[in-house]
């Protein structure tokens, strides 16, 4: 295969340059190049497509090491091409955790054999995800990690996520948090409403995303840190978000598709598989969700891809574990709900897999200036067709959306000088 290839045709949208129209792109030994440069490069015609910086998922669990039952880096980053994504931020609730700069070294050598995308790796907040001792996250980021998090969990103690946040300032990373109370989220396994009751299920108030919304907003004013508050899923929380922001506060905020594209009355059709942490809420909130994206409240989709074994999903509401997969379904279903019925633009929706995850990261990933690695997806805007659980690479099926009608479809990735 020639080291030159040429796209040629593409609308390309490059939302961190401003720019979108119609041109060329040259590549060269996996980087961005001028195309006027190229010698004699292997031509990709993609006339009725559009070529984005390759999108960046802020938010997945690959299951190595520990639970590769589940899914595995081999797998979860093949879902991930597969789906638009050519960088992925693991989350470190493996088994060990990834606390230390051992583990996440050795994430890293098997992400780099294995992986079909580009992997980071988060490190853990606290040892052992405990919430009690704070990990050396001077130490994580010089051996790699981008971020810090406790995913899954959050110190529930004031103290530490205060003692976490001076140390990450200091170190100059980002914390990202899941955010729970569990003294109000448990023994919870769905939204606290209606439907809940009519369930006869234990439900999770909004007050327990939003007491620790409100926490870390203040800390994050106190220490300086730079927060990114995880799958925000009530209109409370974005709201505190958006005042956060108006104040100067660095803090910024995501959102899943299933929680823009689905409430609480999924429970009654998807079963488990509507089960999430945070969990589906009402029809306020979605739209409060949405409001957030269009006005730049929310810079980022993250699927919170979440792999789970059949059986342990089969063990029912109250023991089946919370979460879905979303890597193959998150970039169709957002083309068809948010940019083909209008509800954002193109720009701005490629903005929220490119320029916000980018933001959070502090890293130099999504764009197609030149010198830029070459980390392209590639879409058919009009493209109908119908989610197919079966055929996801991912070795989990645990998803909601099978048999979903889409226009909008991932047709390609290149990830530097791969394809």
């Amino acid at each position: 295969m020639t080291d030159e290839l040429l796209l040629v045709g593409a609308r390309v949208v490059d939302p961190l340059n401003a720019y979108d129209d119609q041109r060329d792109i040259g590549i060269r030994d996996g980087v961005i190049v001028d195309p006027a440069t190229l010698r004699d490069p292997e031509r990709l015609h993609l006339q009725g497509k559009v070529v984005a910086p390759g999108f960046i998922d802020l938010h997945v669990h690959l299951r190595y090491p520990g639970q590769t039952h589940k899914e595995d880096i081999r797998s979860g980053t093949a879902a991930a091409a597969a789906g638009g994504f050519t960088t992925v931020l693991a989350m470190p609730n493996t088994v060990p955790t990834v606390d230390n700069p051992t583990v996440l070294a050795d994430v890293l050598r098997k992400a780099a054999a294995d992986g079909a995308v580009h992997v980071l790796q988060a490190g853990a907040l606290t040892v052992g995800r405990q919430g009690e001792a704070v990990t050396d996250i001077a130490g994580l980021k010089a051996a790699g990690a981008p971020v810090v998090t406790d995913d899954g969990s959050t110190p529930q103690l004031a103290g530490v996520m205060r003692q976490a946040m001076i140390a990450a300032a200091a170190a100059g990373i980002a914390v990202i948090d899941h955010c729970e109370d569990c003294s109000l989220a448990r023994p919870g396994v769905m939204h606290d409403g209606a439907v809940a009751r009519e369930l006869g299920l234990p439900g999770q108030p909004r007050s327990a995303e939003e007491v620790i919304v409100a926490r870390d907003i203040i800390l994050a004013a106190e220490t300086g840190c730079r927060l990114h508050l995880q799958h925000l899923s009530s209109a409370g929380s974005v709201a505190m978000l958006r005042l956060a922001q108006q104040h100067g506060l660095p803090v910024t905020g995501e959102a899943c598709p299933h929680h823009l594209f689905l409430t609480d009355e999924a429970c009654r059709t998807f079963g488990v598989n509507a089960k999430m942490a945070p969990p589906l809420r009402e029809e306020a909130d979605r739209q409060a969700l949405i409001d957030g994206l269009r006005d730049g409240t929310l810079c980022a989709i993250a699927t919170d891809h979440a792999p789970h074994s059949a059986d342990e999903k089969a063990a029912g509401w109250t023991k089946a574990p919370f979460g879905i997969i979303g890597l193959e379904a998150a970039v169709p279903l957002c083309f068809s709900e948010l940019y083909n019925k209008g509800v954002l633009t193109l720009p701005q929706l490629i903005a929220l897999f490119t320029v916000g995850p980018r933001k959070v990261l502090g890293l130099p990933v999504g764009s197609l200036e030149l010198g830029a690695t070459a980390d392209v997806t590639i879409l058919d805007l009009d493209a109908k067709h119908s989610i197919s659980v079966e055929s996801f690479a991912s070795r989990s099926r645990n998803c909601p959306y099978d048999g979903w009608q889409c226009r909008g479809k991932v047709v390609g990735t290149l990830v530097g000088s791969s394809r």
